[in-house]
């Protein structure tokens, strides 16, 4: 396939505007962008220079004739163009989550299967260097056996982020969906992609947030925070998803003998105390990296009992994609995958509807919070 691979864009925020200079960077053509408001649409592809926009996604796709199309929408609306673009013979980029369900996300992989096209799910953050470079140090055996890792983040988001999707379980809100989804794909990608078993516990920390008008760019949500939020006018929409988790679970590793033990613990209202961060216990050893989604930097423990910091390898930093944001650049990173397997081309494993529809799943059995013992009896 020599031809520029045609895209079409849904989404007219931060994820969208930011797939359609992902997927020019890698070389493809972005044909048109669809969004939900005529005249937001039609700015957005006024400003990129998008030939095509459009409010009717099943019009666009007859219109435009795309190769791909990426999804750049909250994931409570994913499901019906994911699907029209599927019927359609379309390969699909999808940011997360995939949909609103796991039921609604394995019928989409099960689609894709069924009409033979590529899928990507942009639980991306796994392309982060240091993650990388953990992956190689772990595979090379240089902490012994990898026994545990331990993952932890806490944002202190504002409480008063203005409401929207983020806030709503059926829109594909949550912090499992926006945040569990990368990390849980990090640690697979160091330690191995086979999860064995998992539980976990969720809370909706936030209650209710302030209804504001105008926001169009999720990134930029924050500044529409009310000054003044005591004001008896303000209108508040309620929460109704978690916004801090703590997860268990256990992975097939090839490094080891028995399976991994992972803690993932996310504070999503609540100041840190300590920086955020990743550590990958062995046998001989582990691997700290500083951060929540892996910026790094990275450290070894030594044989002096002390944490060092090791240098990023010269390979994989010439290897970083030149464009300003971790999310930006992992994005490109997976979009690179998705191109050159709809070329042909040998690529390593990525991550596929197949993923996305097993998170989805995941996420639904972490959400029932059902794996209490009750031992009050034993006061």
């Amino acid at each position: 396939m020599n031809k520029k691979i045609r895209v079409l864009v849904q989404g007219t925020g931060f994820a969208g505007q930011g797939h359609t200079a992902a997927f020019r960077d890698m070389g493809a053509e972005v044909v048109g962008i669809v969004g939900r408001t005529a005249s937001v649409v039609q700015q957005v592809a006024k400003e990129l220079d998008i030939p095509y926009a459009g409010t009717d996604w099943k019009q666009a796709l007859i219109d435009c004739r795309p190769d791909v199309v990426s999804i750049g929408t909250p994931g409570g609306v994913h499901e019906e163009p994911i699907r029209q673009a599927i019927e359609f013979g379309c390969h699909v980029f999808s940011d997360k989550p995939l949909t609103q369900s796991g039921e609604t996300a394995k019928k989409l992989y099960e689609l894709a299967v069924e009409k033979k096209v590529k899928t990507a799910f942009a639980s991306s953050f796994r392309y982060m260097p240091e993650v990388i470079h953990a992956k190689r140090l772990v595979a090379a055996g240089a902490i012994g056996e990898p026994l545990e890792v331990e993952y932890i983040s806490h944002f202190n988001l504002e409480r008063n982020i203005p409401f929207g999707w983020s806030h709503r379980k059926e829109d594909g809100g949550g912090r499992l969906n926006n945040n569990f989804t990368h990390k849980l794909s990090i640690v697979t990608s160091i330690i191995g992609e086979k999860i064995l078993s998992i539980m976990g516990e969720v809370r909706d920390d936030l209650g209710r947030a302030p209804i504001v008008k105008g926001i169009h760019n999720f990134k930029t949500r924050r500044d529409f925070i009310p000054d003044n939020i005591d004001d008896p006018t303000l209108k508040w929409g309620e929460s109704n998803v978690e916004w801090s988790y703590t997860v268990l679970a256990q992975l097939e590793s090839p490094m080891a003998q028995k399976p991994v033990s992972v803690m993932f613990k996310h504070g999503g209202l609540h100041p840190r105390f300590n920086e955020d961060h990743i550590v990958i216990y062995g046998s001989k050893s582990a691997i700290y990296i500083k951060g929540h989604y892996a910026s790094g930097p990275l450290y070894m423990y030594d044989e002096n009992n002390q944490w060092v910091e090791v240098p990023l390898p010269e390979d994989i930093a010439k290897n970083i994609p030149n464009v300003e944001g971790d999310t930006e650049r992992n994005w490109r990173n997976l979009i690179k995958e998705l191109i050159s397997d709809i070329k042909g081309e040998e690529v390593a494993p990525y991550q596929t509807f197949k993923e996305g529809a097993q998170y989805q799943q995941l996420i639904d059995l972490i959400r029932k919070n059902d794996n209490w013992v009750d031992v009050s009896h034993l006061q």
